[in-house]
């Protein structure tokens, strides 16, 4: 299976402006927290599966004390990680890999949580990477992910066109679905927290921010073909969130000790 990058230059730009250095998913340092509330990370060894620019995993490092191993199919995004890393000195806790698509290469129960940010939404066989995420769990330990969703109703002209103005591959799943397929997989104590009224305030408050604001600076950095893209970008994710279409959700779940 060949794998072909989304993320250009521009949009990674982009996802910072709107969500931070090193972010390309929302939430910053409070949603990497949120995602390991109860695991104990100090000193745990955490794979970051889609880690992108690596913004999450030294966030993971610096204030939580754990050791990060980052792994993403994008080449380039690792690149800016690896970079990232070493200028903030951490290149000895936290390290980045690239990877093709398939089985996690590492062997059984080398981590003791798993974490996710957005690399589940776009990958098709959710019941796969779940089966081999328990794999690469030590026996006790936390898959811990935050994803976009959708919800049971079939995609409206206003999801394609978001799908569209998007240009990613998205495969997206109910909450209720990711549940299943973890339970499935072999994971107990399975917790899913509906965020969607969190995401509704938020992406209306980027898109306020992107066309007042921040417009002038994204013009500059990005160009005013693609400034104005993701002014309309954005404007078709506030409809399909306020909809209730698209929705968001945080999923946990244990190996069996």
């Amino acid at each position: 299976m060949t794998h072909t990058d989304e993320y250009g230059d521009n949009m990674v730009t982009m996802l910072e402006l709107i969500w931070g250095t090193g972010y390309m998913a929302p939430g910053g340092p409070g949603n990497v927290a949120k995602l390991l509330a109860g695991t104990q990370p100090q000193g745990k060894r955490i794979l970051d599966i889609g880690c992108g620019i690596g913004g999450p995993a030294m966030e993971m490092v610096r204030t939580h004390g754990a050791q990060v191993v980052g792994i993403d199919l994008e080449a380039p995004l690792v690149r800016r990680a690896s970079v990232d890393a070493r200028t903030a000195g951490l290149q000895e806790h936290c390290r980045f890999q690239h990877v093709d698509p398939g089985p996690l290469p590492f062997p059984d129960a080398s981590f003791d949580v798993v974490v996710s940010s957005g690399a589940v939404t776009q990958t098709a066989d959710k019941a796969s990477m779940f089966n081999d995420v328990l794999r690469v769990l030590c026996p006790g330990g936390y898959f811990s992910c935050y994803e976009w969703m959708r919800s049971e109703a079939e995609y409206s002209e206003d999801m394609h066109y978001w799908f569209k103005m998007e240009g990613l591959t998205y495969a997206l799943e109910t909450l209720v679905a990711y549940g299943d397929t973890l339970e499935d997989a072999g994971f107990v104590d399975v917790q899913m927290t509906d965020a969607s009224a969190w995401y509704r305030n938020e992406v209306r408050r980027e898109y306020d921010l992107i066309r007042g604001d921040l417009y002038v600076q994204m013009v500059k950095l990005l160009g005013q073909q693609d400034a104005d893209h993701f002014v309309e970008n954005w404007r078709a994710g506030v409809v399909v969130c306020e909809s209730g279409e698209m929705r968001q959700g945080y999923c946990r779940g244990r190996r069996p000790d």
